[in-house]
């Protein structure tokens, strides 16, 4: 049985760390409601733009379309894979890891992985994947021009024939508690079924061609930014809820740690009259 001085110094062991736990919680809280104010600002711009660069590609169909909208026999794909750079935000690593690594094995087709993030590097490396390029410490404040990189080598290794479809994964940021993973198709861009009424008749200035291929790349940009907001949102709440967890735990520890220690005391409180009054007896006989 530990001594009560052992006991002591656990329960300011516990103490501690959840002082830690209880800073980080704070932090995260901070952190994580600037990352939601940007992910639900950039939301609708993005939502917005690929709605318009879909319709537009269900009504450009010809064989001069862009390169970024030509389909072609699937040989390679590509698989773009958001996660933290950081730990101690519960399991959102392990699922959006999880859920790439299951989608991989899926497929038939041989794939070539660009991670941004350590989790996902790390996760990818031990799993023997082909890690084409990685990508880390962007920040918890990222920038369009954090993202330029991977855009511009998504669109290179397509453009060039190197892989046949791109894929982003990432967690999608739905509330403080949960955080969905998401795989969604990138490129090609998919045209938007459209009924004949919805058609429109747009007019190009100056054409057709020079105008989709000026939004294309700025779309590729947009979404793979919006994914890198929603996976920094997403980690910012997890780490707040993993840490707020993980406070109430020691607090309970140290709960039990306190009876603990107050039963040994007690004990040894209880031990020492014994030996009195045993003494006591003794000296009377």
């Amino acid at each position: 049985m530990p001594s009560l001085r052992q006991i002591r110094r656990r329960i300011r062991s516990v103490q501690n760390t959840a002082k830690v736990t209880k800073a980080m919680e704070m932090v995260a809280a901070s952190k994580m409601r600037r990352a939601q104010q940007a992910v639900l600002a950039a939301r609708p711009y993005a939502e917005r733009l690929e709605t318009l660069l879909t319709n537009l590609a269900a009504q450009e169909r010809s064989e001069n379309a862009p390169p970024l909208l030509q389909s072609r026999p699937v040989e390679r794909i590509q698989v773009i894979h958001i996660t933290p750079d950081r730990g101690l935000c519960g399991g959102l690593p392990s699922n959006i890891n999880r859920a790439t690594g299951q989608f991989i094995l899926e497929n038939e087709h041989p794939a070539s992985i660009v991670t941004v993030g350590k989790k996902g590097r790390d996760f990818m490396v031990r799993a023997s994947r082909d890690v084409l390029a990685s990508f880390i410490e962007i920040g918890d404040r990222p920038k369009v021009e954090d993202i330029l990189p991977i855009s511009h080598l998504i669109i290179q290794s397509y453009t060039e024939g190197a892989v046949d479809q791109v894929f982003l994964a990432y967690s999608r940021f739905v509330n403080a508690t949960l955080q969905q993973p998401v795989i969604r198709q990138l490129l090609p861009v998919q045209p938007a079924e459209l009924a004949p009424h919805e058609q429109v008749g747009y007019i190009y200035e100056p054409s057709s061609r020079v105008v989709l291929e000026a939004l294309l790349p700025r779309y590729v940009e947009m979404l793979v930014y919006h994914a890198v907001l929603e996976n920094n949102a997403s980690e910012q709440s997890a780490r707040m809820v993993a840490m707020r967890n993980a406070t109430d735990s020691a607090k309970d520890m140290m709960d039990e740690l306190t009876l603990h220690m107050n039963k040994v005391r007690q004990e040894m409180i209880t031990n020492e009259l014994l030996d009195l009054v045993g003494g006591a007896a003794a000296l009377e006989q």
